[in-house]
């Protein structure tokens, strides 16, 4: 039993997690077992060791991983995750949900994904920016704005980002800052790009909020995971008038049926480094957030989150997959049966590929467009699709759940596609 680092759970195989919803849905939309062969792995993983000087002078090797899955639809997309507890297996099946989220969201991207194995809270600040430039070293003939388009991820940020953009430059002589979504303003970022996840989230909650007739100023909410997701969907929840009552990190969790001050608790945070031991609050951990009196739960953390025992226990109405698979498919059955309507990673936190596509689109024109017409856009492709997944679900006739409808019109216009290339009769 291999068991997650940082969480202390068993840690499930996501990458056959990925191969089973595919295979179930291939089989439900009744298409030939050549669609299923296509999207079952990714075209191809890179797997490099990464030596890098750290500060005391000796050199440590890292792994590297760069999973492309598909590019269907156009240049293999998706974000660079530095973190303790990463294998190949996750890489693939994070690979494969960038493929399907892309056909969600309708941007023109592929799915593609990254990593390295490391664990960047015990790393200096120069340690980090050795490790990303030796990490653009090792992949960059593997990437291109044309070919694969990373961006940040857990463990990263902008400025991770950058020094990749920045090593990939001096690699080919020219600046070419498309290689990159997720970078800082002034290296062609885009405005509302931080932010974006956590908004097309938020989004998504209004729009389930709404098939379950309920109120937004009268909901409560709990956020698992407090970084730049969990963070910023309880900011955009608390502005949307919805009481955000526990929130969990790393660390521990703080809980106060009232509400919490989303803003007081991450000064807290930053002081103390975690949100465990919040004024006015009760500890709390994971397990026992999920099983709150509340109306909405946002997992923002890391996969396989909610099992089966858990989910027995949540009382919540709606579920917004912040982070990429959180839940397991065993849990999502018995939340089915509750009546818990669960909006899927590959739809509820897509903003983040979209606003990475504006970015994309922005760096080839060398033209940007303001803050105010970035969250329109993003509001209108959050909601379209949405709809369109919703829509999808209810004309099905046999009652597919959310995630099962997500991964059906994904996977149907993907088989579309195909079809139109040749790829398949």
């Amino acid at each position: 039993m291999k068991v997650c680092e940082i969480t202390g759970k068993e840690k499930v195989n996501t990458y056959e997690v990925a191969q089973r919803r595919i295979r179930e849905a291939v089989a439900r939309l009744g298409l030939a077992e050549d669609v299923y062969e296509w999207l079952k792995s990714p075209d191809r993983i890179v797997e490099a060791s990464i030596p890098v000087e750290m500060d005391d002078g000796k050199i440590k090797v890292f792994t590297g991983y760069r999973s492309q899955h598909m590019d269907l639809l156009g240049p293999y997309k998706g974000g660079i995750r530095f973190h303790p507890d990463v294998d190949a297996y996750e890489v693939k099946a994070l690979s494969i949900w960038m493929t399907l989220k892309c056909a969600v969201a309708r941007v023109p991207f592929g799915g593609g994904k990254g990593a390295v194995s490391c664990n960047p809270r015990q790393m200096s600040q120069k340690e980090l920016e050795r490790l990303s430039r030796q990490y653009m070293r090792s992949m960059a003939s593997f990437l291109g704005p044309q070919r694969d388009i990373p961006a940040p991820d857990v463990g990263t940020n902008a400025q991770v980002m950058a020094w990749m953009a920045d090593e990939y430059g001096k690699i080919q002589q020219y600046n070419d800052f498309g290689v990159i979504t997720g970078k800082p303003l002034d290296m062609g970022g885009c405005v509302g790009r931080n932010t974006a996840t956590a908004r097309g989230v938020v989004y998504a909650i209004r729009e389930a909020a709404k098939v379950k007739d309920l109120s937004m100023k009268r909901a409560t909410a709990a956020v698992q995971g407090f970084g730049n997701v969990g963070y910023y969907t309880a900011v955009f929840l608390e502005d949307m008038g919805t009481t955000v009552i526990a929130v969990t990190d790393s660390g521990g969790g703080a809980y106060n049926p009232a509400g919490l001050d989303v803003e007081a608790l991450m000064e807290f945070k930053k002081e103390t480094g975690s949100v465990k031991g919040f004024p006015e609050s009760e500890d709390i951990d994971s397990d026992a957030l999920f099983a709150l009196d509340c109306d909405v739960i946002a997992p923002c953390a890391m996969e396989n989150q909610i099992t089966r025992d858990v989910a027995c226990n949540v009382q919540a109405k709606i579920i917004a997959e912040g982070a990429n698979g959180p839940t397991t498919p065993e849990a999502d059955k018995v939340l089915k049966e509750n009546g818990v309507l669960v909006v899927p990673d590959i739809l509820a936190n897509c903003g983040g590929v979209i606003v990475s596509y504006f970015e994309w689109v922005q760096n080839n024109y060398n033209y940007y467009w303001t803050e105010e017409e970035i969250e329109a856009r993003l509001q209108m492709k959050m909601v379209e699709a949405f709809n369109h997944i919703y829509n999808y679900q209810c004309e099905c006739e046999d009652s597919p759940d959310m995630r099962e409808a997500a991964f059906m019109y994904a996977i149907l216009r993907l088989a579309n596609v195909m079809k139109t290339r040749g790829w398949i009769n």
